[in-house]
């Protein structure tokens, strides 16, 4: 009885207190707050007027709500002119970078060929070099095309940099596909194309979700090619044209923070659009290998 006693005694006690999962969720909640934090100052200077920004500050609640901010932004021309362009430099970007990712991915899963290893190695780690080395080079060699403030460099750019996220993340789901699949169909007389759109690409809606959502994320919200490669007021996207929006004599905070809250809502709707596939694309694409 007493050695039952003392093993009894020396079992860890399964009360015993951890602290990680406390650690854990007060790192999320700093990470919240500092996420939080500036939205909600935008939120806050775009419901108030110039002159209660000046008096009271960003962070102070308004006394009343003021809509003139959002009037003023959805009246100008050249906001409409802003999302204009974003749109054609988003669209075709997104659209090109995930058709070659979804082609080299397939290529590299289902048909590997000598070398393709190294060649994959080598597409992906342009992932780990900063595209500010490579600005003045493209900017040079833009220039001499005369394309210079036009929007065909930053699509050109946004399809390049977006190939290798594309093909690694399609090279990952497509090897989940069972090769049996791929076989059936080659037996019953399709060709590697029709393989690709009418058997991968059906399984494959998760991770094209991700890809659509990132991509279209990414290149709405980029600031630096525009900024870039954009000279006058005509070409200039989103991002660029809130710091545009500037009042005769002072920054006009109220219609930049009313802007910026506007022209995040077509990220916010490409999410919800995919949200039913996009956890689901994340963790089937990024783990396989």
């Amino acid at each position: 009885m007493k050695s039952m006693v003392e093993q009894v005694a020396t079992l860890p006690s399964s009360r015993e207190f951890n602290p990680w999962p406390v650690v854990i969720f007060i790192c999320l909640l700093v990470l919240a707050g500092l996420f939080l934090a500036p939205t909600i100052g935008v939120m806050l200077s775009s419901i108030k007027t110039t002159r209660e920004i000046a008096e009271g500050g960003l962070w102070d609640i308004p006394t009343r709500l003021f809509l003139g901010n959002f009037v003023e932004v959805l009246a100008n021309p050249a906001v409409h002119r802003y999302f204009l362009n974003t749109f054609l430099v988003t669209v075709p970007a997104t659209a090109a970078s995930i058709a070659l990712g979804v082609l080299a991915g397939y290529v590299f899963s289902k048909l590997p060929f000598w070398g393709s290893n190294l060649l994959f190695l080598v597409l992906i780690s342009g992932m780990f070099f900063p595209p500010q080395v490579i600005l003045i080079p493209l900017f040079q060699f833009f220039n001499s095309l005369g394309l210079i403030d036009t929007l065909w460099p930053i699509i050109f750019i946004h399809t390049a940099l977006g190939i290798p996220i594309c093909t690694l993340l399609m090279r990952n789901f497509f090897a989940t596909v069972p090769n049996s699949l791929r076989e059936a169909a080659i037996l019953e007389g399709a060709n590697e194309f029709q393989v690709l759109t009418r058997v991968a690409l059906p399984l494959s809606l998760p991770a094209l979700a991700v890809l659509a959502t990132l991509q279209f994320t990414w290149i709405w919200n980029d600031f630096l090619w525009p900024l870039i490669f954009t000279q006058s007021d005509e070409k200039r996207t989103i991002m660029v044209g809130i710091v545009n929006l500037k009042g005769q004599y002072s920054v006009a905070w109220g219609v930049q923070g009313a802007l910026s809250l506007v022209a995040s809502l077509p990220t916010l709707i490409v999410f919800l659009f995919f949200q039913r596939y996009f956890i689901k694309g994340m963790t089937m694409g990024a783990v396989k290998g």
